[in-house]
Formats: structure tokens, sequence, C-alpha cells
């Protein structure tokens, strides 16, 4: 009996053995769906870099693992089957030259468990190793490491799971991508959209369209219109010249079948324009290098037909590539640069400027250009430096009235032209940016040329944020200016530019409006489209932000391909209203809880818009009472922005607003104050 209890007992020994041999698995992260992962650009990459290439860190390969860039985040479902993770991090090769650096980190169940530190470009892999055992939830990340995301091309390498008998993981987006709309159709009766005040300097051609929704044909009129000023009854355009300086406050009226609408207008004829900020169109995203003549018909085209421009979107500029090229193959843009005289010739895709311009105005929108300080504009064309007179009479002759002007290759110009051979610049140099003296001069020059033209061009500064150009914009006759690099349509972009945003702030005014750069929604792709990255919420999260930042806003999709839900972004009125408010004021972060950021904006009739802005990975839901941060007390009319009613009345003293805000979402509030009879 001893013998065969012995024999049990070394049977169920080994039988446990061979089960937990069997049970045991190890799972590899380059095995799982890594199309989930959220980064800062491009796409994740499976046994490969960012670029392409092999895994490399301070000069050590690797096979495996997964190529990222950071701001990144992969969502991992553990279901308490996972008893370890491990994995070397580090910064790729690939980005030699540049000063990455990056933080890795890893989430277990909503809580930091590890943490690289701060990573830079040349250090050795890093060792991480975490017990899983009981989690449901794993979260890679990788931040940037405090110098902007740039060239951070991050590995994840030799990573593997530890499970308890599961083959795979599943990987997962936390952030929704279905698409809802929220903005209401517009009712069949009149209702004036647009700017409330406009902005013209004496003896410039006036042009002003009354815009409004509804059903059409549609009759406008305008009480108290001043001496040289007209307007065409069945497009709503006002046009004309007025003489002298003065402030007129109009009534506009909008009349179909289904009803009359009226609205003011303040005309205020003085020394600045664009007093509210510029809504329009740019080619970049969407059609970069290969824009012309055609494609900006089409879409000053699509801005009438979608009914785009009954929502005060106005402008179709055009940006880099009507020049031409210094060096191109396309023989579209190979041509003489400028005439005899200094004048520049436009490409052959644009044989008629003045026409195109004309054209555009024919349809009561406006048109833009773009050029550079520097000999080349960022592409490599003709840009104007040591020709500025030249090219400020150009845009006035042909009716151009917006410039964006683009430092590029002025950083390699700036003690004058290389023993005068522009040939031997190149098309991008920030160098001279940080010292203000330097920053200031080539705007300054194209400034003061712009103002000596016989009409308003507004002028947007295009450099960067160098040496906070929001301070001495206005001194150089800038509009707008740019307060960040370029915008890519990743949440990591967006976020980062929204939340940089503040600094600022205290700037914008009537006439002068920083600029974070073009909305990245609907489909994009600077030459390559595809549909924005951004999901649904962050979308609007994004245009609900640049609307309380007083941003000019710029649509950088393609207009003829305008689905339902980026149609419901860019029409509703009551949003762009608080882009458009008079009083100009931008908002700023009055308060924070953990991962959602509260902006709120003053407005010019006393009430306040508020964008609760959830920026973390999980939904927010509070009763929210502090009131008090927001600027706002009493009794207030709760109104829902997006959805476009009223959603509560509440005292600010003794109640709470509920807050359910989805993750990367945004609630857009206005606050009114109920006044008692």
């Amino acid at each position: 009996m001893k013998r065969f209890n012995e024999l049990t007992w070394i049977f169920c020994f080994v039988s446990i053995l061979l089960s937990c041999a069997v049970s045991a698995q190890t799972v590899w992260l380059d095995q799982l769906d890594l199309s989930a992962a959220t980064q800062g650009y491009g796409t994740p990459g499976k046994n490969k870099t960012v670029d392409g290439g092999k895994f490399m860190i301070a000069g050590k390969t690797y096979e495996r693992g997964f190529g990222s860039h950071a701001v990144s985040s992969l969502e991992i479902l553990l279901d308490k089957k996972v008893k370890s993770f491990s994995a070397l991090v580090g910064i790729d090769d690939e980005v030699k030259g540049h000063e990455s650096a990056a933080e890795f980190q890893i989430i277990i169940d909503g809580k930091r468990a590890w943490s690289s530190g701060i990573m830079h470009l040349g250090e050795p892999a890093k060792l991480c190793n975490v017990v899983l055992v009981g989690a449901k939830k794993l979260r890679l990340v990788v931040t940037d490491g405090g110098n902007g995301n740039f060239y951070d091309h991050v590995d994840w390498v030799d990573a593997k799971f530890e499970t308890e008998g599961v083959t795979t993981l599943q990987t997962f987006n936390p952030i929704s991508d279905v698409s809802y709309i929220l903005t209401p159709k517009p009712p069949a009766t009149p209702r004036i959209t647009g700017a409330k005040v406009f902005g013209v300097r004496p003896r410039s051609p006036f042009q002003f369209l009354v815009t409004a929704t509804g059903l059409r044909p549609m009759k406008f009129s305008v009480e108290g219109l001043p001496n040289g000023l007209k307007i065409d009854q069945n497009s709503g355009l006002i046009t004309g010249v007025l003489s002298s300086p003065g402030t007129y406050t109009v009534k506009l009226k909008a009349m179909n079948g289904k009803g009359e609408a009226g609205r003011t207008l303040r005309i205020v004829c003085g020394d600045r324009i664009a007093l509210t900020p510029p809504m329009g169109w740019n080619s970049w995203n969407c059609f970069a290098n290969e824009v012309s003549a055609n494609k900006v018909k089409r879409a000053a085209d699509a801005m009438v037909k979608t009914g785009l421009i009954n929502h005060g979107w106005t402008y179709i500029n055009i940006d880099d590539f009507w020049q031409n090229h210094r060096d191109a193959e396309d023989t579209t843009l190979r041509g003489i640069f400028r005439d005899e005289h200094g004048y520049i010739i436009p490409n052959s895709r644009f044989d008629n400027m003045k026409g195109l311009a004309d054209y555009v105005h024919s349809l009561g929108l406006k048109i833009g250009l773009y050029s550079s300080p520097g000999p080349w504009t960022c592409g490599g064309c003709a840009g104007s430096f040591g020709y500025e007179r030249q090219d400020a009479e150009s845009y006035a002759r042909w009716g151009i009235d917006y410039l964006k002007y683009d430092w590029c290759s002025y950083g390699n110009v700036i003690d004058g032209l290389p023993e005068n051979d522009p040939y031997t610049v190149s098309s991008l140099s920030y160098k001279g940016g940080d010292k203000l003296s330097t920053a200031i001069r080539p705007y300054k020059i194209m400034g003061d040329y712009l103002r000596q033209q016989p009409r308003d061009i507004v002028y947007s500064l295009c450099q960067y944020g160098m040496s906070d150009v929001w301070k001495w914009g206005d001194s150089v006759n800038g509009n707008c200016w740019r307060t960040t690099n370029d915008i890519t349509d990743t949440w990591a972009s967006v976020s980062q530019i929204a939340l940089s945003q503040d600094q600022a702030a205290a700037y914008a005014k009537p006439g002068n409006w920083n600029d974070p750069d073009m909305l990245v929604i609907g489909t994009v792709g600077w030459g390559h489209p595809h549909k924005s990255k951004l999901r649904p919420d962050e979308q609007y999260l994004h245009f609900s932000l640049w609307c309380l930042f007083s941003a000019p806003l710029l649509i950088g999709c393609n207009l003829e391909q305008l689905d339902a839900f980026t149609y419901n972004l860019l029409t509703n009125d009551e949003v762009i209203d608080v882009d458009q408010d008079p009083l100009g004021k931008q908002a700023i972060c009055v308060q924070t809880i953990g991962d959602l950021h509260i902006f709120e904006k003053e407005l010019e009739d006393g009430s306040s818009a508020v964008g609760f802005c959830n920026f973390g990975l999980d939904s927010v839901d509070i009763n929210y009472r502090d009131f008090n941060k927001l600027g706002v007390a009493g009794v207030q009319m709760v109104r829902d922005l997006w959805r476009q009613k009223n959603i509560a009345t509440i005292s600010t003293a003794k109640e709470a607003l509920s807050l359910k805000i989805p993750a990367h979402g945004v609630l857009l509030y206005k606050f009114s104050r109920v006044r008692k009879n």
C-alpha cells in the first residue's frame, strides 16, 4: 500500500508539471495586432522600425519587436491570464543626427507600474520586466522627452508575454471609431450666419458676403448701408469702396418663401482688417505640390455647391507650388522665375492668376497665395527675397486677398545671398529665427509693402512661433501668425499643439490671431489622400478647441470629398460663432482635473464658452461644481453648442453639472446668466 501511495504521488506530481508545461506559453508582442496602436507619425512597425528598417539601439541590432513613434500608446487585454511582460526599450539609431528623447511607460489597470525615465538617442536599451498576475489590462506608452516628438523613433524589442495557457492576446484602441453627427440640420427659414463685424481700410475694395442658411432662392437687403457700398439682392454680396474712416452699424436681412431673418453687422472702416479670424480652405493638406488652377477652381465651386459658403467659409488659399521650381522634373513647374523687371511669373498650371482671382471673387469668395521671405519656398519654388515690392504689387494687381508668408529658406540668407547665387541656398532653415531682430526683419519688409497696396491683403506670418511672434506680429502689420510647427492628422500632434496655446492667448484680439495651423479633418494626405487619422471624438475636440482659441479656421481637406461627418463638423453655426465672436478673446485653460482640461472663453454678450476636454484614454464621469474657476456665477443657462440645445438651468452656488466626456472627447457648452425680471 505504501508503495502504491508513493507511485500515486509521483504520478500526480509529474502530471502537474506536465500540465504547467503545457499551459505556460510565450506570446511575442509582434504576434499581436499592432494596428490598434496610436502614434505621432507613421504606422506601427511589426518587426521593423517606423522607417521600415531593422531595429538598432546604440549600435546593437534586434530581430523582433514593435517599432513606433512617440507619442504612442498600445492597449492589450490580459483577462488575468498573463503572468509577466518583458522587453528592451530605446530610441532607434535610424534618427542619428537628431536630438531625440522619449520616455517609455507601462500602465497596468490604470496605474503606472514602470518607467524608463527620459531616454536619449545613443543610450543602450533598457530592460523592463513587470509582473501581470491578476491584471486585466496593459498599456504600453511612449511620451516625448520634453523637447517635442520630432524624430522620436522608439522600439520595444524582444518584447514578450508569459501567459497562462493562452496563445494570443487582444489589442484594442480605447478611442471610439464610431462617427456620430451632432449638428442639427438648419431649418428652411433663413438664419443669418458669419461674422458680426467686418474691417476694411479706406479706399480699399470692399467685399463682404451676407451668408445665411435656409431654403433657396433667398433675397438679401441691408438697412443703413453707408454711401459707396451696394448689395446684390440675389447673392447677398456687398461691394464698393468707403472713402473715409468710420463705424457703421447696419441691419442685414434675408428672406425666402418660409420667412425672414435679420441681424446687425458692424462695419469698421479704419486701420485694421481681419476683425474676426479668417475662415476658408488651403490647398496644401490635400494637394501639396500637385495643386493647379483647375483644382483651385473646383475647390471654390465645391465651397459653394456644398453650402459651406453659407456658414461663413470665405477664403480659397493656394499654398506652395504656384510658382516655378528650382529643379523640378515636372515640366509644368519649369520656367522663368521673373520677368526683366523682377515681377514673378507663375508656373504653367496658373497661366492666368488674375483671371483665377476674378473667378473666385465672382462666387462671393476670396483668394489667397503663399510665398517665402527667402529665395525659395519650403518646396523649392521661387520665393520673394529681394523682390518683396514687386511681389506685393503683383498680389494687389491680381486681386489677392490673403498672403501666407513662410520662413523657409530665409534662415540661409540672413546675411545676404552667398556670392549672390541663390542656387546654393537650401529650401529650409530655421537659423536666425530665435534672434528677435532677425525674426522681425523679413516680415516687416513685406508687411510694409502690403500696406502700400490699394487693396486689403490679410497677412499671415508662417514662422512657427519663433521669437514669440505673437508679441511682435502686429508691429509688422501681421494679422495672424503661426504659434507652432506644422500640424499632422495625429492625436499626438493635435493634443501637443492644443496644450501649448495658453502662452500666446493674451495677444489675441481683433485683427491679431494666434494660428495653431490648419484643420486636419476630412480627407487629407499632402498629395496622398486618406481619411484623417483622428478618430471622431478627437475631431470634435480639435474643431472645438480651434474655435475656443479664436484661431483662423482653414480647412485642409478635399472639398469635393466631404462626407456627412466632416460636413457636420464644418457647418455648426453656434460652434463657429465661438470662433467668430467679435470680442476676439482667446480661451485659456482655467482648470485641470487629471486628464480633463477645461478651457474658458469670454464672449461679447457676457456669456462664456467652455470646453471640457478629455485628453486621457479613459472616459470622464464627474459632477462638476467649480464654477468659480470658469468665472460664472448665479443662475446659469447651460447650452450644448454641438447639439444646439439648452441642457440645464443651474444655480452655481448649490448645484452640480453632470459631465460624461469620452476619451479624447469634448463637451462644448455656453454658460449664460439668467437675469431676474
